[in-house]
């Protein structure tokens, strides 16, 4: 028979994977309502905006270099989460484990606590990677606006920019995701909690609408 804490583990897992379900859903049958879709396309459109204007190389730079130290500042996040996190599982992993097995007893504290180490790689990868286009961006938007080489490169600043901001959106929403396995950690069933009260707020972060409408 499955105990609670397995149940309230399962729970909170459950609630953010339906969510994330739907919301994969929602992006291929309506990506205009959601904000993730209509923000890549405005970043899109500023970097061919700034690119058609004479004299904004200094502002795409400053622009740039803003976005660069916010995916920087989640990466540090998720780098020293995921130090404290390797020390909090270390200890869990060395009292599962037997001299004679092959593998640790799995019990719902340890299972929970492998989530929030993938969580916090997942931010650090993603972090990362945001930080490696927009650096390429950089490059790109420093170029004179009228020069030939950035006119060459101008198809791959925009690609750069959309997939940097992607990639940072990413990065910050495992770092909320994280909060609902930490809830659970300290007690089984406020991770239900923390779970579906994230999801409520996920919900209005996600929706994309303009305040006129």
């Amino acid at each position: 028979m499955i105990s609670s804490t397995w149940l309230a583990a399962i729970a909170t897992l459950g609630i953010i994977a339906a969510y994330e379900g739907w919301l994969a859903v929602a992006q291929r049958l309506a990506p205009a309502r959601l904000a993730r879709t209509a923000h890549a396309s405005l970043r899109e459109d500023w970097f061919a905006a700034i690119s058609a204007q004479p004299s904004s190389e200094i502002l795409a730079v400053q622009t740039l270099r803003n976005s660069l130290m916010s995916a920087t500042m989640t990466a540090s996040t998720a780098v020293l989460g995921l130090m404290g996190a390797l020390s909090l599982t270390a200890p869990t992993l060395g009292q599962a484990s037997t001299v004679t097995a092959a593998w640790p007893h799995v019990t719902p504290r340890l299972a929970m606590e492998l989530v929030l180490l993938c969580l916090l790689f997942a931010s650090l990868v993603a972090s990362v990677m945001a930080v490696r286009y927009y650096n390429h961006a950089g490059f790109i938007g420093g170029m004179p606006v009228g020069a030939p080489q950035r006119q060459r490169w101008a198809a791959a600043g925009t690609a750069y920019v959309r997939k940097a901001g992607v990639l940072y959106s990413w990065g910050l929403r495992q770092l909320l995701l994280v909060v609902p396995v930490v809830a659970y950690l300290l007690y089984p069933l406020a991770g239900v909690a923390a779970a579906s009260l994230l999801v409520i707020a996920l919900i209005q972060f996600d929706r994309y609408r303009i305040e006129n409408e």
